[in-house]
């Protein structure tokens, strides 16, 4: 059973576009539809973590909106990071789920329980992952994986439930 979702933001989360305005602020979109997914995992009682390569205010405030409580940001080595959870939280790899789209992703993707990408993600990572998902990064791709684990974990009717 998958307890612990990890997940890329830039290409994953967000649709991979950074935009600058002319003050220098960063501008990231995220999609509704995956927040109402992460809130609905954690309210079955499982966790989310966001690894990501960047760092950004605007994804620590996203993390915060959405009660996400493990948040690290500019790492490079993911893998490396999420051993460090995996031991803290006590879990098997086979245990862990998680998104990426691109080669810094490889490794971790490579070691979780089950590895999804999606499906803008680059070729390399849709060669290895187990799911290449039918949505593109910040158009809904981390929700359809979320579904997919709750079908997966037999936990489909508790996930509906929670918002009838």
């Amino acid at each position: 059973m998958i307890e612990l979702i990890v997940l890329d933001v830039d290409g994953c989360l967000t649709d991979g576009k950074i935009v600058y305005t002319a003050q220098g602020d960063e501008i990231k979109a995220f999609n509704v539809k995956d927040g109402l997914a992460i809130v609905s995992w954690m309210k079955l009682g499982h966790d989310v973590a966001i690894i990501t390569g960047r760092n950004s205010d605007i994804v620590a405030r996203r993390a915060k909106e959405l009660g996400i409580t493990h948040l690290f940001q500019g790492v490079k080595d993911k893998q490396s990071v999420l051993e460090t959870l995996r031991l803290r939280l006590h879990l098997k790899w086979e245990n862990i789920a998680a998104i990426g789209d691109d080669l810094n992703d490889y490794k971790m993707l490579q070691r979780v329980g089950l590895s999804f990408t999606p499906k803008d993600g680059s070729i390399y990572i849709q060669e290895s992952a187990r799911y290449t998902l039918n949505r593109s990064g910040g158009e809904g791709a981390v929700r359809e994986m979320i579904e997919c684990i709750v079908k997966e974990n037999g936990e489909e009717g508790a996930f509906v439930a929670l918002w009838q």
